[in-house]
C-alpha cells in the first residue's frame, strides 16, 4: 500500500487499520517489536509524583511539586505507516504526563507565532518585542527566539521560583545520577553553549504566551488539535504560581516538561495525530496549518548539537538511534515516552513506559520488520 495522504477522521471514528503485509511490513517481525515493547517497560514506579519527590530530577527544596502529577499507566503505543494503523498495544487512550514532549509541541506552538507575524525575525532578540523584564540586562538582552528554540540561550534568573542554576551542568545521560547538575558554570554568551534546562524552556512558553496574548492550550487545541480530530481529554498545565495578567484575565503559563509537576497529559492516539502532521509536513488533508519551512527549520541541526533542532531530537549520523534512518526526529520525554516520525520509510510510533534504554531495541525491530 503507497502512501496516498490518508488522514484519520475526527475521535470517535474508525481509525484505519491495515494488516501489516498490506503496509511492506512482515507480520511476524511486527509482534516481535510490540513484544518487545511490552517486554521492556520503564522502571519508574507508577507513582509519578515519587519519582519527582525523590529527587529523580533535583534534590531538597529544588523537587518541590508545583504543578499537577498523575500516576502512570501501563506500556503502550502504536505504529503507523502512511497513516494507517499497522500495530497497537495496550491502552493506547489512557491519558499520561509526557513529561519533555511538550517542549516539541512548544516548537509547533512557535511556528504558529512566526506564521502569524508575532515572531518578525528567528534572530530577533526576544526582548525587543517581550518586554516583560526577563531579557533586560546585556547578557539576557542578546537572547534570540533560535537561541530559546535550540536550547542555547544561556539565560540566567529565576522563574516560578525555579532558578536556571537547577538545570547547569547537566547530563540527561545521567538523569538521576549526575551529581555536578545544579551546580555553578560560568554562562556562555546566548548561542554559544547547548544545555536542555528546562526553566529556559519554561521562559519560552512564557514569552510565547506574551506574544500570543492568549493561554498558549487555546491556541494549540484551536489551530492544532481540533484540527486533526484530536481528542478533547488531553490537557496542558503550568504551576500553581505561573499565571499572569492577560487582558484582564489571570492566564496559566504552561510548563514545557514535568519536572515539577504540570505540562501536556495526553494519550498516544492524540501523539501519533500530531506525529502524523509533522510527518505530512504540516498539511493535514486539504488544510495547511503548520508552514513546511517550519518543519524544515525545526528538523535542522543546531550547529553546537547536531543531533538537535527547534526542540526536537534529530538523528543525524544515526547518532542518537542506530536503527532509525538519519532523516527521523523525535519528541521525547523521560520516564520513556517518544513520538517517532520518520520520513524515509512513512513511519510514526509512538511508545508509552518503554524502557529508554530498551528504545533502540524496539527501533531496529520495526525496521526489520519493513520487507523493502
Amino acid at each position: 500500500m503507497r502512501e496516498d495522504g490518508y488522514i484519520p477522521g475526527p475521535d470517535g471514528t474508525p481509525w484505519e487499520r491495515a494488516a501489516p503485509e498490506a503496509l511492506g511490513f512482515d507480520a511476524a517481525a511486527v509482534a516481535d517489536a510490540v513484544a518487545f515493547a511490552r517486554a521492556h517497560e520503564t522502571p519508574w514506579q507508577h507513582d509519578l509524583a515519587a519519582v519527582i519527590a525523590k529527587g529523580h530530577f533535583e534534590e531538597g527544596p529544588w523537587a518541590e511539586i508545583i504543578g499537577p502529577t498523575r500516576p502512570r499507566g501501563d506500556p503502550n503505543g502504536l505504529i503507523l505507516r502512511h497513516g494507517r494503523i499497522v500495530a497497537s498495544w495496550g491502552d493506547t487512550r489512557r491519558v499520561d504526563m509526557t513529561f519533555s514532549v511538550a517542549k516539541s509541541y512548544l516548537s509547533i506552538l512557535a511556528g504558529l507565532a512566526v506564521q502569524d507575524g508575532l515572531i518578525a525575525d528567528l534572530d530577533q532578540h526576544v526582548g525587543g518585542s517581550v518586554r516583560d523584564g526577563g531579557f533586560d540586562g546585556a547578557h539576557n538582552g542578546a537572547i534570540t527566539w533560535r537561541h530559546l528554540l535550540q536550547q542555547t540561550s544561556e539565560w540566567e534568573g529565576t522563574l516560578w521560583g525555579k532558578p536556571d542554576l537547577i538545570d547547569r551542568n547537566r547530563d540527561l545521560v545521567l538523569e538521576g545520577r549526575g551529581k555536578a547538575k545544579g551546580t555553578h558554570r560560568d554562562l556562555a554568551p546566548p548561542g554559544g553553549f547547548w544545555e536542555y534546562n528546562d526553566v529556559r524552556v519554561n521562559r519560552l512558553s512564557l514569552a510565547l504566551l506574551r506574544r500570543f496574548a492568549r493561554a498558549l492550550p487555546d491556541v494549540f487545541a484551536e489551530r492544532i488539535m481540533r484540527p486533526i480530530g484530536a481528542s478533547a481529554s488531553w490537557e496542558w498545565h503550568g504551576y500553581r504560581n505561573s499565571f499572569i495578567e492577560i487582558g484582564g484575565s489571570m492566564v496559566p503559563s504552561v510548563s514545557g516538561g514535568g519536572h515539577w509537576g504540570g505540562g501536556v497529559f495526553i494519550h498516544a492516539e492524540d501523539q501519533a495525530r500530531i506525529g502524523l502532521l509533522m510527518l505530512r509536513c504540516g498539511r493535514w488533508g486539504e488544510r495547511r496549518l503548520l508552514d513546511e519551512r517550519w518543519i524544515a527549520l525545526s528538523t535542522e541541526p543546531c550547529p553546537i548539537k547536531p543531533d538537535y533542532g527547534f526542540l526536537w531530537w534529530l538523528n543525524h549520523g544515526n547518532d542518537r538511534y542506530r536503527a532509525a534512518s538519519e532523516e527521523s526526529f523525535f519528541a521525547v520525554g523521560a520516564g520513556g515516552n517518544v513520538t517517532w516520525i520518520d520520513p524515509a520509510t512513512g513511519i510514526v510510533a509512538v511508545s508509552r513506559w518503554l524502557a529508554p534504554a530498551a528504545y533502540d531495541g524496539f527501533a531496529a525491530r520495526v525496521v526489520r520488520a519493513l520487507k523493502g
